[in-house]
């Protein structure tokens, strides 16, 4: 890691990044952006809007029944609860008429209930999993959203094809002999893997809008699939690098920051949008 900030000296010579810490927050930036970039175009696309933040609030309470179980690393059981809560909803959603934001609303309202029941009858603090703080987040974390970007990355290169026809026509798939539940299945648990792990330095409460808000803005201002990709992903980026560099000077909580900027952006691109349709 010593080689990797003494890079980012020569390259990015700023005296906001001239600490540790923020060299790991630049990173995990760095690293965060794509992967919500991407999973959000696909969020964005299947109207499941409010999923991710279903998803966070199962990701709480699977944090709270490790933390009441006994776990060293409550954020193992939050990512084993959050894979069965996405698996859970997906299935219900496929097997019944129920609209998808009716199934999607009861799992999260019921989730977040039985999260704040656990946490605050052991008395644990709970606090830092609601806002989180990209600024504490360390080098073997670092590590492990590298290993995290690099997996969906792959994955996305080799099921992009068919994860976008069944968002775009699911009808079209199944004729194409596509098992369009096991890749809605696959789509939602990765989606819930990514949530888990990046909420504790995002926080539950804005974990949502650093999912679905580069995706809509990129959506306003993109005529085809490849550039709603890229523009999404590079609006994420856009927005957390401003966001990380805004919340160092003006001493603000970073997840917070970067929604803000994420969301000044969407204004932006919503003026703009009758140009581009």
């Amino acid at each position: 890691m010593n080689h990797i900030y003494s890079l980012l000296d020569v390259i990015l010579p700023f005296e906001w990044l001239s600490y540790d810490f923020m060299k790991n927050a630049f990173l995990a930036v760095l690293l965060i952006t794509p992967i919500f970039g991407i999973l959000g175009t696909i969020i964005v696309n299947n109207r499941m809007a409010f999923f991710s933040d279903a998803l966070g609030h199962g990701a709480f309470t699977g944090i709270a029944i490790g933390s009441v179980i006994g776990f060293i690393q409550p954020i193992w059981s939050a990512i084993i609860f959050s894979i069965g809560f996405s698996i859970l909803i997906t299935i219900i959603k496929n097997k019944t008429k129920t609209s998808t934001d009716t199934v999607i609303g009861v799992f999260s309202s019921a989730a977040i209930a039985i999260g704040l029941v656990l946490v605050t009858s052991g008395g644990y603090n709970y606090n830092s999993y609601l806002v989180g703080d990209l600024l504490s987040i360390s080098p073997k974390e670092v590590g492990a959203l590298f290993i995290l970007a690099l997996i969906i990355i792959v994955l996305w290169i080799l099921f992009y094809n068919k994860v976008l026809l069944v968002s775009v026509n699911i009808s079209l798939a199944r004729s194409r002999g596509i098992n369009t539940l096991g890749v809605e299945l696959a789509f939602t648990a990765i989606i819930a893997v990514a949530v888990t792990i990046v909420i504790q330095w995002v926080g539950l409460l804005i974990i949502n809008s650093l999912l679905v808000l580069p995706a809509a803005a990129a959506r306003n201002v993109s005529s085809n699939a490849r550039q709603y990709n890229v523009m999404a992903i590079l609006i994420s980026f856009v927005s957390g690098l401003i966001g990380l560099i805004l919340s160092y000077y003006l001493d603000t909580a970073t997840g917070a920051t970067i929604v803000i900027i994420s969301a000044f952006i969407y204004f932006i691109t919503l003026i703009l949008r009758k140009r581009f349709a």
